[in-house]
């Protein structure tokens, strides 16, 4: 008889979710294109559920040339148009504008940081925070989002910065009873 896995509570709603909790959630992230990815996709989901984002996010990789920052940068307002126009991604005329402000952020932070990796785990010192770490993850996520919309990043709040920093792995947020905890835990 096959042993059940002891998941994060949330993780069992559905098979999606059980999916992006098994193989993806609280990974540390130190790809660029992957980190601008979920940075957006983050951004997508306030005021929705993650689920809502999940299911569309095929979608969003292909209405967003796979969330390639130098194509993105050079959208012009026939790309904004036809953005605006595809059911397949969340039609929000300022979320859809700041995927293209973010990804000309991007570039610059690439440009005086080295990457975007770099300027994303500096809010940590290039460290994963532990649960017990909460309150601190709080205070950086605040801090996180201030400077994200210093440097002309958009829909960045410190609630999405919480929830970017438990989904790449900035903070291991998986609870200690789920089988993901050590091994999320362990990988940097």
């Amino acid at each position: 008889m096959k042993k059940e896995l002891t998941r994060c509570p949330w993780a069992g709603e559905t098979k999606i979710y059980q999916d992006y909790h098994d193989k993806e959630w609280g990974v540390p992230v130190h790809d660029d294109r992957l980190l601008f990815e979920m940075i957006n996709l983050e951004g997508a989901q306030a005021g929705l559920s993650w689920l809502t984002i999940l299911t569309r996010r095929d979608n969003y990789r292909k209405a967003f040339d796979n969330f390639d920052v130098l194509k993105i940068a050079q959208y012009d307002e026939d790309k904004r148009a036809a953005l605006m126009q595809d059911a397949g991604i969340i039609r929000n005329r300022l979320k859809i504008n700041a995927v293209i402000e973010n990804a000309k952020a991007c570039l610059a932070a690439q440009q005086k940081y080295g990457s975007l990796d770099a300027y994303l785990w500096g809010f940590t010192k290039g460290k994963q925070l532990a649960q017990a770490d909460h309150a601190r993850a709080g205070e950086i996520s605040k801090q996180m989002s201030k400077d994200l919309k210093k440097n002309g990043f958009r829909f960045l709040g410190p609630t999405t910065c919480y929830a970017f920093m438990q989904a790449v792995g900035m903070m291991n947020d998986h609870t200690p009873e789920c089988f993901r905890y050590k091994e999320v835990g362990t990988v940097l």
